[in-house]
């Protein structure tokens, strides 16, 4: 005060005026300390006495403030006042654009005495206990059925009623059917129409359900579901693999994923591996049980199997057959475990880079001629040696990795003593000689001939219609041994004599 009395003195002084000073707000310590201010200036304060007059205190609260609960009444409203301010906020940062709001006005600090204006920028309360636009209740009978007498008589059947609950009853439809505002409108829905909307709920509820439940139990493009997902996790926590570190392949029957090894029951893993998962969906799989329901290793189990477990089934035969064709020194993938439908095999590639395709590498004229003769002795190998016909080879399924062709994708693989055996070995050919010829390849055999050299069967005939008509004979004789001897048969391929049966036994 002796500060705001002297400043003011030096104002009136000045010749030149200046601008009114606009107050200086306020603190609580000021206003708590007036009566501080008061008991010094009657016990004879050392400050100079000051005039009321010359002072504007503006920071003085309106009304006697000698009272200690008017004050605390005072704070306490305006402590509720911005409580209600924030709370404003919250609620207008919790509803949004939503058209369907939320009211926090139950939690607000409501005051008798409070000034209920408020400014243009505060949001307006939903005060839902005093809407007047709320829509009545849909009147209802009495438990005895029927209000009034005689020609007045209403039953709970009658028209109004029943359509005001029908209307009612579209509450109870799912949160995600849009019923509209129905009830505001005074809407009446006969019987036939309500049955036909909670059919139509019902109806939707359940394709709702089976979209999910498909989309939980499958296994999409560089996506995998939850029991798969949960395989991948249990076999980084076991140590067989460090991390997954994502998909590097996608195709029509798995996806393939990057990860690096661990260790496996004292056995090293190798440092780069790949997961081949199979889809657990079966539209890929609808048209391709020809390559597993007649191969008698499999023959067996799969008429006991439902259409899921034989996606395990697949997984099962690419290990068997990689196992088979490793065993005989063709370039393949190691494999390294078998869970379920996840096959873990070693990385063809190198620093995460997964090597090229044949179709896709970039090959010099020598180098396509050495990877043909690679491509030939390894069918020769394949066909002879692991009594397997590939069934799917094309420059798809072969990489070039270190000045090398490697074979993969292998689940498909039979033996040539499947009833189709040879026409698939005829289409591998027929892949295989189109590819090398058109690269340039001028040693490439032709179909008749590289099939002839990979079977070491000497069909003669430069027609594909007659060359084909003479393997199904022959593939008709094998099948009908097969049935009279009940024993498995395989292929005499010795050069030079005619394609006959023999009936050893094999271990294999």
């Amino acid at each position: 005060k002796y500060l705001l009395l002297h400043s003011t003195e030096e104002i009136k002084s000045n010749p030149w005026g200046a601008p009114v000073l606009a107050p200086a707000p306020c603190s609580l310590a000021d206003v708590m300390s007036e009566q501080l201010a008061r008991q010094l200036h009657e016990e004879g304060s050392p400050f100079p006495e000051i005039p009321d007059t010359d002072l504007d205190l503006t920071c003085a609260p309106e009304g006697d403030t000698s009272s200690d609960l008017m004050l605390a009444q005072m704070l306490q409203m305006e402590f509720d006042r911005e409580f209600d301010t924030q709370l404003r906020r919250e609620e207008k940062k919790f509803n949004g654009d939503s058209k369907v709001s939320i009211s926090f006005e139950n939690y607000r600090m409501v005051h008798p005495y409070e000034d209920s204006d408020s400014s243009e920028d505060e949001v307006d309360w939903q005060d839902t206990r005093h809407d007047p636009y709320r829509a009545d209740k849909p009147t209802t009978t009495p438990k005895k059925g029927f209000v009034g007498k005689g020609k007045n008589i209403t039953t709970k059947h009658d028209e109004d009623i029943c359509g005001r609950k029908n209307t009612a009853r579209m509450d109870n439809f799912a949160p995600e059917v849009q019923v509209g505002d129905g009830i505001g409108m005074d809407l009446k829905l006969s019987n036939q129409v309500y049955n036909a909307l909670k059919r139509h709920c019902h109806t939707e509820q359940r394709r709702s359900a089976r979209l999910h439940e498909k989309k939980e139990h499958s296994t999409a493009e560089q996506a995998v579901d939850p029991r798969t997902r949960l395989l991948m996790y249990k076999m980084v926590n076991a140590g067989i693999l460090e991390n997954i570190n994502g998909c590097i392949s996608t195709g029509k029957e798995s996806v393939v994923f990057h990860a690096n090894g661990g260790s496996f029951e004292e056995k090293i893993v190798p440092e780069e591996c790949v997961l081949k998962v199979f889809k657990t969906t079966l539209n890929e799989f609808k048209n391709r049980d020809k390559y597993i329901k007649d191969d008698y290793r499999f023959k067996d189990r799969f008429s006991k199997l439902n259409p899921r477990k034989i996606i395990r089934l697949w997984a099962e035969k690419e290990m068997h057959n990689l196992t088979r064709i490793k065993k005989s020194g063709i370039p393949c993938p190691e494999v390294v475990i078998l869970k379920k439908h996840i096959l873990v095999m070693s990385f063809i590639g190198k620093d995460h880079v997964p090597a090229p395709k044949l179709k896709d590498a970039i090959l010099s004229s020598e180098d396509m001629k050495k990877a043909y003769y690679q491509v030939l002795n390894m069918m020769q190998r394949l066909y002879q040696d692991c009594n397997l016909v590939h069934a799917d080879l094309s420059e798809y399924n072969m990489l070039w990795h270190d000045r090398q062709v490697w074979f993969i994708d292998v689940s498909q693989s039979i033996e040539p003593t499947h009833p189709h055996g040879l026409e698939f070995l005829f289409r591998d050919c027929r892949n295989v000689a189109t590819f090398f010829q058109k690269a340039g390849v001028a040693e490439a055999l032709s179909v008749f001939e590289l099939f002839n050299t990979v079977s070491g069967l000497q069909i003669n005939s430069n027609n594909e219609a007659d060359f084909l008509a003479q393997i199904e004979a022959l593939e008709k004789r094998n099948e009908d041994h097969v049935q009279k001897s009940g024993k498995k048969i395989f292929m005499d391929t010795s050069e030079g004599s005619p394609p006959q049966l023999n009936t050893d036994d094999d271990d294999d």
